[in-house]
């Protein structure tokens, strides 16, 4: 009997602290700043892959956001095919602040240009993927999920494995 107990407390004390501690999705949100020190900028003559150069190095999620740094200038989302064309008369989202805050909504690809008179065509303009969301929970979902907590669960379960056995 007492090592039938010991086997349900070690089995329950593995799965609490398993399902305590994944991490598989990060739930805190990132900001990141577009082309890091750079900024939102026309790139040299050379480099108009720069932004998607910058955006593709980058693991982007649901929830973060990237800020825009510019002067004189703008920042608009727009469609696949006006970013191809470099249209920027229906865009869905635009700002001129000079510092632009975007929060990444939902996964898949979002489209960035330049509302300033050929910049886009010059390079200012960025892919951005955002990734598919796991659907595993993670620890922040879950109540008391930081370190300490789980360190005295398994502490406390330990205890009783060894008081049972």
């Amino acid at each position: 009997m007492a090592l039938t107990c010991f086997g349900n407390v070690l089995f329950i004390s593995i799965i609490v602290i398993i399902t305590s501690s994944l991490e598989l999705v990060n739930a805190s949100s990132m900001e990141f700043q577009v082309g890091d020190t750079t900024g939102w900028t026309v790139p040299p003559q050379n480099d108009t892959i720069f932004y998607n150069n910058w955006a593709s190095a980058m693991r982007f999620k649901i929830g973060d956001t990237i800020r825009f740094k510019y002067k004189k200038d703008s920042v608009m989302e727009v469609t696949d095919k006006d970013y191809k064309k470099c249209n920027s008369t229906q865009p869905h989202f635009f700002s001129n602040s000079g510092n632009t805050m975007f929060t990444l909504e939902h996964s898949g690809y979002y489209y960035f240009i330049s509302g300033a008179a050929g910049h886009c065509e010059r390079g200012q303009r960025m892919i951005l993927r955002v990734m598919v969301q796991d659907l595993i929970p993670t620890a922040s979902h879950a109540p008391f999920s930081f370190p300490i907590f789980q360190q005295l669960q398994l502490l406390f379960f330990l205890f009783l494995s060894l008081v049972l056995f």
